[in-house]
């Protein structure tokens, strides 16, 4: 039988991290190792500056052991979230709370070299704010309106980002901030935000973004779905039957996203009635939350009605993924109801009974904040992992003995 080795420095750190273990003697219990090699271990982990020792635990019998704790200043995580119009940055302890955090309109048709110089400003403003300096970041996350190769960590064409495959966003992430870049798409990172959020019995989460496009995340574990080629979740060009005249911006005809969108939305609302345009040369899907919250009964009918055929993509999503719960975010999320009760009339109809009993379909607890949340969390996860723990001990080890 092959030998199994014993956990190391940076598995007893997923155990403080998880909350299984507070204390060393927990540690000991957990794993059998003798006190001496947990005290060694500790140790590490102390001088490496993920854990430190405070307080007390309740005492069993004898010395109240020292609580085991992250050590969640020790370092800070650099988080982005791109939409297709719009921008969120943050700076983010270990423990995931939030140390400062700005948002504003970007272009992403302007490029990625445009982008990347906003997030870097952004990523500078926000270290000066939060009193941190660029030796404490121990990582980038960065989502994005597009596939992401998980392989490369180059971005897949899509109509939105035409152009961005060439560029390397990594890299030129990389050589600006220290730690490892991570890139993914936006409904993804915002999917692992309202993970971390969700109540810990639900294993399995859906998030489908609908804004400018459509896209969702499939998280399970705490571990996202990317798929073979990182497409995992590009729901928006399913195409629909019924819809064959509709032109979409990939080429095709009938796609979900020039179906139900805001920004598909917008352009149907405005052909009907140009005031809606609020001045502007198109409508978008702020206009379509606008229009909706003021009771515009052909803005209310067209979300409606998108609901319902979201709800024929999402009643299949169901049925394959069997989530816990189905997360509706994006701008046109704000519509509150109107399309939520469009898409729980018809997944919970269409879908078999066991893939939706005890599923709930609701908007995020995070709001537009969830992919933030969910880039930090990315990193941290890449961050606290045995084999890079375990690697940067050796490192501070063989460093304290040259």
């Amino acid at each position: 039988m092959p030998q199994v080795s014993a956990p190391s420095a940076g598995h007893l750190l997923q155990f403080i991290r998880q909350g299984r273990a507070r204390t060393r003697r927990d540690l000991m219990e957990l794993t059998g190792l003798a006190r001496s090699t947990i005290a060694q271990r500790v140790d590490q982990l102390v001088s490496a500056g993920y854990v430190r020792e405070g307080g007390v635990d309740v005492s069993t019998g004898g010395r109240r052991p020292n609580m085991l704790k992250i050590d969640e200043g020790s370092a800070v995580v650099l988080a982005a979230h791109v939409g297709a119009t719009h921008g969120r940055v943050a700076v983010v302890d270990l423990a995931g709370r939030t140390l400062a955090e700005s948002a504003g309109p970007v272009i992403v048709a302007d490029g990625p070299a445009a982008l990347v110089e906003w997030i870097s400003a952004c990523f500078q403003a926000l270290l000066t704010e939060a009193g941190r300096s660029m030796g404490e970041v121990c990582g980038v996350g960065v989502g994005l309106p597009c596939p992401v190769d998980q392989r490369t960590g180059r971005v897949i064409p899509t109509p939105v980002v035409t152009g961005w495959p060439e560029y390397d966003v990594v890299s030129a992430l990389g050589a600006r901030f220290p730690g490892p870049v991570l890139v993914d798409n936006d409904a993804n990172m915002m999917a692992l935000g309202e993970f971390t959020a969700a109540d810990p019995d639900c294993p399995a989460l859906v998030l489908v973004k609908v804004g400018t496009g459509i896209g969702a995340g499939i998280v399970e574990g705490g571990r996202v779905l990317h798929g073979v080629g990182g497409a995992a979740g590009e729901i928006g060009h399913v195409r629909l039957r019924g819809y064959d005249d509709v032109a979409c911006g990939c080429g095709s005809f009938g796609c979900l996203v020039a179906v139900a969108s805001g920004a598909a939305l917008g352009r149907e609302l405005a052909a009907a009635d140009p005031s809606v345009r609020d001045a502007r040369d198109a409508a978008d899907a702020a206009d379509v939350v606008r229009l909706v919250a003021a009771g515009h009964p052909e803005a209310v009918r067209r979300t409606r009605e998108a609901g319902r055929v979201l709800g024929e993509v999402l009643a299949t999503v169901v049925s394959v993924v069997n989530p816990g719960v189905l997360i509706i975010s994006g701008s046109l999320a704000r519509t509150g109801d109107h399309l939520l009760g469009g898409i729980r009339e018809v997944v919970y109809r269409a879908a078999q009974y066991r893939s939706t009993r005890g599923l709930h379909i609701t908007e995020g607890r995070l709001g537009d904040r969830a992919g933030v949340v969910g880039a930090a969390s990315m990193v941290a996860d890449r961050v606290f992992s045995p084999d890079v723990v375990d690697a940067r001990i050796a490192n501070v080890t063989a460093s304290d003995n040259a």
